[in-house]
């Protein structure tokens, strides 16, 4: 890592390994929690309502949480540090998973799809994490920094799915409905996360970069404030709103074709450890080779890193579309559309960052987080209305024209210079 000088005797270079290995660890914990919900939730809806169209509800209310929660994270990080805007989206997971717990042993589907909302909240403090991870960072080592983090989630996220099969068994084995033990399962790992963020994110890395990188860079002070400035910043800056375009697009197209394919698999009578096996590599895909992303953001430029990731999106949704119900292609259709969702995330959210004042990137990074969910909800509900009707294959072919259309609308902005 390049040297930081130390400032007003903090070793900011120390100060930033120890924030990247305790956001690495929460990672660790809440991708696991994350990855079943996202694996299970589709198809425990549709076996509670008996509808497929109900069932691209499940995404729509995660998706629809995690936005709701992108700005109180940020806000609270604005007032408070990162630590306190992390604890209360972790603190919002963990209730929204015991909510579903309950809503499964009552066989109630709104209760569930509720909860789920909530459950939304490990959503919100896994991206606003990687935020996190770069405020102490050099600024030629943005990408990489935030890509570590998105990878550090790559062994819960893979383990997750597959252990979600044990969980039903431990919740039999203690007299609840089997499909509730997964959610259990997550809010286990949503309480270490959030006991891992307080016990060892001290002290706050925001803090100290407003004390020490920026300390004569004031920001507004109230919320909504804080919101209206961050709205200012994006609307200055071109390649901010390019970024903001990437992420919410990348993001959108991964959760539509993710949020129904284990729907369509159960149709094609995949038993649920199939399913497990085939989100896992989806997982894997998106977190595993992350870093490697980041490098090559930092190295070659974020804008062919976002090229990049647009054909790898336009070939995932074309293979998912022509796969029918095989699961070898549909396997490797959801493998790419990972990746390129990393390459989108990564390179986008750099851009994000190095485009605005340092005074504004919580708010900006909060507003972020808020349209790609708004706009993954409501990919994920017309996902579930496109398959109910037309069928899986309809859906990809939906997803890579979106796909295209925007790659090629990137490729026609000129590219400007960023902030550092």
């Amino acid at each position: 890592m390049t040297t930081t000088p130390r400032v007003s005797g903090i070793d900011l270079v120390a100060l930033q390994r120890r924030v990247l290995r305790t956001l690495g660890g929460a990672q660790v914990a809440s991708g696991a929690g994350i990855a079943v919900g996202f694996a299970l939730s589709p198809l425990a809806v549709a076996r509670l309502s008996g509808s497929d169209t109900i069932a691209g509800l499940a995404g729509t209310a995660t998706t629809l949480g995690a936005a709701a929660m992108a700005l109180p994270t940020a806000l609270a990080s604005g007032r408070g540090g990162r630590r306190a805007g992390l604890s209360l989206a972790y603190s919002a997971a963990v209730t929204g998973c015991v909510i579903a717990v309950l809503a499964i042993q009552l066989k109630s589907w709104p209760v569930l799809l509720a909860g789920l909302v909530l459950f939304g909240g490990g959503s919100a403090g896994n991206l606003a994490a990687r935020y996190s991870a770069i405020d102490l960072a050099p600024p030629d080592r943005t990408a990489r920094h935030l890509s570590w983090i998105v990878w550090a989630a790559t062994a819960g996220t893979v383990a997750g799915p597959n252990i979600a099969e044990p969980a039903e068994r431990a919740a039999k084995a203690v007299g609840l409905t089997p499909a509730a033990g997964p959610f259990a399962l997550a809010a286990i790992a949503f309480l270490i996360a959030l006991t891992v963020i307080n016990a060892g994110l001290r002290p706050d890395p925001l803090l100290v970069a407003r004390a020490e990188l920026h300390p004569a860079e004031p920001g507004p002070t109230g919320g909504w404030s804080r919101v209206r400035a961050g709205w200012a910043a994006i609307r200055e800056a071109p390649e901010a709103r390019l970024a903001l375009v990437v992420i919410a697009v990348s993001h959108t197209a991964m959760v539509s074709i993710m949020s129904m394919t284990p729907v369509h698999l159960d149709h094609g009578g995949s038993s649920i450890s199939v399913i497990g096996f085939v989100i896992s590599l989806h997982v894997a895909g998106m977190y595993l080779f992350s870093p490697v992303v980041g490098w090559l953001a930092d190295r070659i430029g974020r804008r062919p890193v976002m090229y990049i990731g647009a054909v790898t999106l336009l070939a995932a949704a074309g293979l998912a579309g022509t796969a029918g119900h095989g699961v070898p292609q549909i396997t490797v259709a959801l493998f790419l559309l990972g990746v390129g969702w990393s390459c989108g995330l990564v390179a986008g959210s750099a851009t994000l960052t190095a485009s605005v004042p340092a005074e504004r990137r919580p708010a900006v990074q909060g507003l972020s987080d808020l349209l790609m969910n708004v706009c993954g909800a409501t990919g994920t509900l017309a996902a579930g209305a496109v398959v109910g009707t037309f069928g899986y294959g309809v859906l990809g072919t939906a997803v890579a024209i979106m796909v295209a259309v925007t790659g090629f609308w990137v490729l026609s902005r000129p590219a400007k210079l960023a902030l550092t």
